[in-house]
């Protein structure tokens, strides 16, 4: 059996987890498997090579700055590669220039084009575990770039892809997908299987377990993923394509994201192009829209809500303050101190009532719905930041989704 295998930055972030890792990667290499293994920068060094930036120059140039966060990679690899070769399991550790793993060439958010494979096989017939950094890649100028936040999780599913692996496994301080966050919610369950459809909603709305872009990659090219704990022996959570065999749960969890911000462009014109000429500044600015909700009209005027990420509500606000100054009697408001929370189940299609039974917890919780949007197995909705908690606990119980419920 193939298996790729990616630890995340806690799993290795410190030189006592990275001898326990090795350990777990040479108990598997000795069961008889074949194994690659993917690895994120130790602990919280991305965060501190930022810091370090930030501190030579508060806007630093976004080429240099790929350069230096890619390195906080090359240490956990190299360093992992030696406690194997200590253990007299063979390793060794490569970057994404030696590979190479080529990207398109946009700092900080590169997206893997291709993974020249040749070395990984080689290392791989010879009995060798390749040990590949993480969220870094080569572009076609030459320059090393990075693939955003939870890029190792991409990295990984790229691996599993090129090299047809049997199974990719996400190894992190969690020990798979939860109903909800147990932070939250003590009682949240883990669920033992989460099909891709299902974990896009999640990862797309909030949910932090896995990289929204590795169940993309994976889903296109039907990869199982496994997310396991790096300390705990626990099956963990598979997601993988829907079994048609087996029922599905009508509601599989309820994902958040505390990170938004809503925008109202108020009594605009209801005609042809207006939509697209207050979004369309936004999205040349690089800022992703999420919820768009469109209301009724009246009198020839309407009212275009929208989310973005509240890293980006200033720059948001004032672009779309300056689309509606050619609208004569419009307005534009925005609140950053709003959450989204989203309830996912692929038996949400067959399963009538779910989003009445949404609105009539919330409403007994006195929690005002602030905008909606709804797919085939998902409903989100906006609601006021300090309200975020008490929806979820709510909704969680509404929906039985306790320890002690059945799937």
């Amino acid at each position: 059996m193939l298996i790729v295998q990616k630890y995340g930055g806690t799993s290795v972030g410190s030189v006592a987890r990275i001898h326990a890792v090795a350990d777990q990667i040479a108990k598997l290499k000795g069961q008889g498997h074949k194994v690659a293994v993917v690895v994120s920068a130790m602990g919280d060094s991305t965060d501190r090579l930022i810091e370090l930036a930030r501190e030579v120059c508060p806007e630093p140039e976004p080429r240099e700055l790929d350069a230096l966060l890619a390195t906080g990679e090359m240490v956990s690899t190299a360093l992992l590669a030696i406690a194997l070769n200590r253990r007299g399991t063979k390793a060794r550790s490569w970057n994404a220039l030696q590979l190479p793993i080529e990207t398109t060439a946009q700092p900080g958010r590169a997206r893997i084009e291709r993974v020249e494979c040749r070395k990984l096989e080689d290392d791989l017939a010879a009995g060798v575990v390749p040990i590949v950094c993480g969220f870094q890649g080569r572009a076609v100028t030459g320059d090393i770039t990075t693939i955003g936040r939870g890029g190792s999780d991409t990295t990984a599913v790229a691996l599993a892809v090129v090299l047809g692996a049997d199974e990719c496994q996400i190894l992190t301080d969690v020990d798979g997908v939860y109903t909800t966050d147990p932070r939250m919610v003590p009682e949240a369950r883990r669920l033992e299987r989460v099909s891709f459809e299902e974990m896009l909603e999640l990862a797309g709305q909030g949910s932090r377990v896995l990289h929204l872009r590795s169940v993309e990659f994976a889903a296109r090219y039907n990869v199982r993923l496994r997310v396991l704990s790096s300390f705990e022996p626990d099956p963990g959570t598979l997601i993988c394509q829907e079994d048609v065999k087996v029922e599905a749960p009508v509601v599989a969890g309820i994902a958040f994201n505390r990170d938004e911000a809503a925008i109202t462009a108020a009594n605009v014109p209801h005609q042809p192009g207006v939509a697209h000429a207050i979004l369309k500044p936004i999205s040349e600015a690089g800022i992703d829209v999420d919820m768009i909700v469109l209301n009724a009209p009246r009198g020839g005027r309407v009212d275009l809500s929208f989310t973005v990420h509240r890293d980006d509500y200033a720059r948001a606000l004032e672009l779309t303050r300056a689309a509606v100054t050619a609208c004569a009697g419009a307005g534009v408001t925005g609140d950053d101190r709003v959450a989204k929370l989203a309830v996912v189940g692929s038996g949400m299609r067959s399963h009538p009532g779910v989003a009445t039974r949404l609105f009539e917890t919330l409403a007994a919780e006195s929690i005002n719905v602030r905008l909606m949007s709804t797919s085939e197995i998902k409903i989100s909705v906006l609601v006021e930041e300090k309200d975020l908690e008490r929806a979820v606990r709510a909704l969680h119980r509404a929906y039985g989704l306790e320890r002690s419920a059945s799937n």
